[in-house]
């Protein structure tokens, strides 16, 4: 029970409770009776958004204790919530915590201001790319033979990525210095030191090296303290390294969030994030500013660590906000890893780069552009033949050519190559981190999670058999037609296996390998038949799930306990919740029969229509960019420093039509017109329409994050967002269902999703943000949300459907309740 801020909770007796709950739910489900022992569920046919609404009108009653989603799930009848209410503890008084300041003034000025010196910024930065790219390519124009072209790249490719390591870390010296911990308002001076730091970090290649020992000492460059031993997984650059400090033998799992700062209220906030000595932290967790765990101490996976919590030294802990567990996540046994071992990995890596990849990228195209004799007429094309068809119709011809070419190529690498690789490795066998095995496992990794196919044949049937080709085991198929979403990661595709029957959302990361600070091995991960997994979920080698069960958006899969199975689970810690409800069974008969055959066989064909209509957008997409790249070439005759403010140009011109190109491309498949909120069966034609929407690629808009641009975007692509709104990075699925206030902010990694699926049921509905409203970090807003002006919504949290949040309040947690102020 969550009790609010500096109130004494006075529990009424169990009856005059229940009566007045009763009251409140038959308001809800519109009956003019709830009988007390009635199940939620099972008996009046409620759902979680029903029952969401429900805690929504118990809190804004002043004579009832809060309710939360866990305590329905955990008390599905009046009597027994009410008697569990009654057990509870009431809460001593408790200091009241700061009000949270408003957002800074300074409005509109300071704003266009801030955005117009960082146009500036990315101005010159692709204007110095464009001179060294047309200096570069006039060097190598010079060469005599294979091996000079191969000389001649080597060493401005060396040089060029040297360069692109080094402006960062200069950058943050020059610029910041040491980082301290402090507050500063957005869109002001600090926050343009703040926001170019960060963008350079994010642009630079060592992020490829995430896993390396390379990487670890690229981050002591940046002022990192880090022991030795330290093994970093996630590719999530921290900005704030000066305080960041991770004992010996500590290993961080991909997509952790340790960034160092926190966005929050119009103003971010810098603080050290603090681990010991042979620490783990796991797959999809969050650590905020504030926050330390002691030697040997464990953060399982989807979980996080909140403002100022400390996991003491040998303790283990999981869930969001974290709590004890007897989960051990280290599970593979210790294996030799030499300081010398560690550094040869390093120095191999770094050679095979310079002398390999650079040079063969940098001089093959550039062998490419000057040996193929079909480009010379676009290359260096006469003065009238820019306005000729036969050169438009050469451009149309190569870029198909080579469109198509990277696709078969792309495919055929995917699915052959990494199959020899994996003749390497053995399951269930440890070996030692930073040797053969461990490049060839990272290679496999790198090869298959190629997002490109993913997205083609995603929420589709062609997605099956596109998995089966890279190496998943898939048992005997029951062919939904939305088997998988369009992102499915894994550490390895051929110890991945998915029970028949089963559904998966967007964002499943399967974690077939496992990690210590010396070793790692690759086990299989299974995940039972008829099984539906919602999104962003990290499914770990051991889960003990089973067959019929339903895993909720963000769930944290239990490593211990009974086998669940024909249960759901939610929340991390997860608790029981029913697998399904009344709602969701209205269109099972759609599911089977002929009448399955029947529309699965329709929505075969409109996917399939959609997949065409996508690889025709991304072809034109490409013609466009290539047309333009040769007339910049045209333009500028390879040669000059004007040549290179040209290729400059070019890059920022690129990005302005990739962003138009692609928001037109929504636009005109919604007809400029609003999505209305739905409740339908995914076999019903709207619902193959709206995931047309979901194949629209939005990734280019990350650039923009920190920017006054991305809203703009977002209120060409729909949204209905305010003024000044900060947007460190968060993803608006449905963004015609969206509203967001002024002065919101909205944090790194964050999803604002208006719908949801659950086996054969799609659902949507509008969110609604307020004014002044923060979402934290590797936060989740579903569907039918509202929050009131200067909410605050914490990291990780998971913001369940119906969910009102009053104005002013702070809530966090997974599924997200009202915190107490302490």
């Amino acid at each position: 029970m969550v009790v609010n801020p500096g109130e004494i909770t006075t529990v009424a007796p169990v009856d005059g409770t229940a009566q007045v709950l009763a009251e409140v739910l038959a308001g809800v489900v519109k009956t003019d009776q709830v009988p007390l022992d009635s199940h939620f569920f099972d008996d009046l046919g409620a759902n979680s958004l029903v029952m969401a609404q429900f805690c929504a009108r118990v809190r804004k009653r002043g004579d009832l204790p809060q309710v939360s989603m866990r305590d329905v799930y955990g008390h599905p009848t009046i009597r027994g919530l009410a008697t569990a209410l009654a057990a509870a503890p009431a809460a001593a008084p408790a200091p009241a915590r700061p009000a949270e300041p408003p957002p800074p003034p300074g409005g509109t000025a300071r704003y266009a201001l801030c955005g117009l010196v960082q146009f500036l910024a990315f101005a010159v930065y692709c204007c110095a790319a464009g001179v060294a790219t047309a200096e570069g390519y006039a060097w190598l124009s010079g060469a005599e033979g294979l091996l000079s072209v191969y000389l001649r790249s080597l060493v401005f490719g060396g040089a060029l990525f040297v360069a692109l390591c080094t402006l960062p870390v200069v950058a943050k010296w020059v610029l910041v210095g040491r980082w301290k911990e402090t507050e500063f308002p957005v869109w002001g001076l600090a926050y343009l030191r703040f926001w170019l730091v960060k963008a350079l970090l994010h642009a630079n290649p060592m992020v490829l090296f995430a896993g390396n020992p390379l990487y670890v000492l690229y981050l002591r460059a940046l002022g990192a303290r880090i022991g030795p031993g330290v093994t970093i997984l996630s590719h999530s650059v921290p900005v704030c390294t000066d305080l960041l400090t991770v004992g010996a033998g500590t290993v961080i799992r991909k997509d952790a969030l340790f960034s160092g700062y926190r966005a929050q209220a119009g103003r971010i906030r810098t603080g050290p994030v603090t681990l010991g000595r042979d620490v783990f932290v796991g797959e999809k967790t969050v650590l905020d500013i504030g926050t330390s765990v002691g030697d040997g101490g464990q953060l399982g996976h989807s979980s996080a660590l909140y403002d100022g919590a400390a996991i003491p030294a040998g303790e283990r802990r999981h869930g969001s906000p974290a709590r004890p567990t007897d989960v051990d996540h280290i599970r593979v046994p210790a294996a030799r890893c030499t300081t010398a071992r560690r550094a040869g990995y390093a120095l191999a890596a770094l050679t095979q780069t310079l002398l390999v990849h650079v040079p063969l990228g940098i001089g093959g195209t550039f062998l490419v552009m000057d040996l193929v004799p079909a480009l010379d007429p676009l290359l260096e094309p006469d003065a009238g033949e820019l306005a000729t068809a036969a050169f438009y119709a050469q451009a149309l011809f190569l870029s198909l050519v080579l469109f198509a070419g990277s696709i078969v190529a792309g495919l055929v690498g995917v699915t052959l190559l990494p199959r020899l690789l994996n003749l390497a490795l053995r399951p269930d066998r440890v070996y030692p981190l930073y040797g053969f095995h461990y490049s060839v496992q990272r290679a496999i990794a790198r090869m298959t999670n190629i997002k490109f196919f993913k997205w083609l044949c995603g929420d589709s049937s062609y997605i099956v058999p596109y998995l089966r080709s890279i190496g998943y085991d898939l048992s005997r198929v029951e062919q939904t037609g939305s088997n998988f979403g369009t992102e499915v990661s894994h550490e390895t595709p051929y110890l991945a296996t998915v029970g028949s029957g089963t559904m998966v959302a967007d964002g499943l990361s399967i974690l077939n390998a496992e990690y210590s600070s010396t070793s790692f091995r690759v086990s299989r991960v299974r995940i039972g038949g008829h099984n539906f997994l919602g999104n962003h979920i990290a499914y770990p080698v051991g889960g003990r799930t089973g067959d019929n069960c339903l895993l909720a958006t963000k769930v944290l899969v239990p490593l211990d306990g009974e086998l669940r199975e024909g249960v759901g689970l939610l929340g991390s810690p997860p608790f029981e919740i029913p697998r399904t409800v009344e709602r969701d069974t209205r269109f099972d008969h759609l599911r089977e029969g002929d009448e399955l055959r029947r529309r699965l066989s329709a929505k075969n064909r409109f996917n399939a229509r959609s997949m065409a209509l996508f690889l025709f957008v991304r072809w034109l997409h490409w013609f466009g960019l290539t047309l333009l790249g040769f007339a910049v070439v045209d333009l500028y005759g390879g040669q000059g420093a004007l040549g290179g403010l040209l290729i400059g140009g070019y890059l920022m011109a690129s990005l302005a039509l990739t962003v138009g190109y692609y928001v037109l491309v929504e636009r005109l498949i919604t007809r400029f017109r609003p999505l209305r909120p739905r409740l339908c069966s995914i076999y019903e034609p709207y619902f193959w329409w709206h995931e047309r929407l979901w194949k629209v690629p939005d990734g280019q808009l990350k650039l923009f994050n920190g920017t006054p641009f991305k809203n703009v975007v977002w209120r060409l692509m729909g949204v209905r967002i305010g003024r000044r709104v900060f947007d460190d990075g968060v993803a608006i699925t449905e963004r015609t269902l969206t509203a967001i206030g002024d002065e919101c902010t909205l944090g790194a990694h964050s999803k604002v999703q208006a719908h949801s699926q659950e086996d054969g049921t799609f659902k949507s509905d509008h969110i609604v943000i307020g004014a002044g409203c923060t979402v934290g970090a590797g936060a989740l807003v579903h569907y039918g949300v509202s929050m009131g002006d200067g909410a605050v919504l914490g990291v990780d949290a998971f913001l369940m459907k119906g969910e009102e949040m009053p104005a002013g309040a702070h809530w966090g947690g997974n599924p997200a309740v009202a915190l107490r102020r302490a």
